[in-house]
């Protein structure tokens, strides 16, 4: 019995991106737990932000890394994975904004990397998506 035929570039980029999918819930599920652990004061000395907007950016980094895998896992609604992907680009790009004005060029490149994967994973996820199981509109 012969195996069955794949595309082997869409199989090895498929792994890939799980691969960076993983990783990068991994990095932003452990980001956004953080805010919840630490004390809003130990928080608040490193990041000049009231503490309820460091626990709604935690509370986004979590369910950002949910999303970034769980689509996937449980095979519902895989569309979501990109739209995850696009809304942590977001906060990246505000944290970014947030190190270069308080002089942190590194710790910003490393948000712009961290946002150029999250495009990546949107881009080829999006790509990869299966077509929508809604009917088109049609026009009156």
């Amino acid at each position: 019995m012969e195996p069955v035929a794949t595309n082997r570039l869409g199989g090895k980029r498929n792994v890939l991106l799980w691969v960076l999918q993983v990783l990068l819930a991994m990095l932003f599920l452990f980001a956004g737990v953080m805010k919840f652990v630490m004390s809003v004061e130990e928080m608040t000395r490193q990041i000049a932000l009231p503490g309820w907007f460091l626990h709604f950016i935690g509370c986004a980094e979590i369910l950002g890394a949910m999303g970034l895998v769980l689509p996937g896992i449980v095979k519902i609604r895989a569309g979501l994975t990109p739209v995850a992907a696009e809304a942590l680009v977001i906060i990246m790009i505000g944290a970014t904004a947030l190190n270069l004005k308080i002089g942190q060029r590194g710790a910003a490149l490393t948000t712009v990397v961290l946002g150029l994967l999250l495009v990546i994973v949107s881009y080829y996820r999006r790509k990869m998506a299966p077509p929508t199981q809604f009917p088109e509109a049609k026009s009156l």
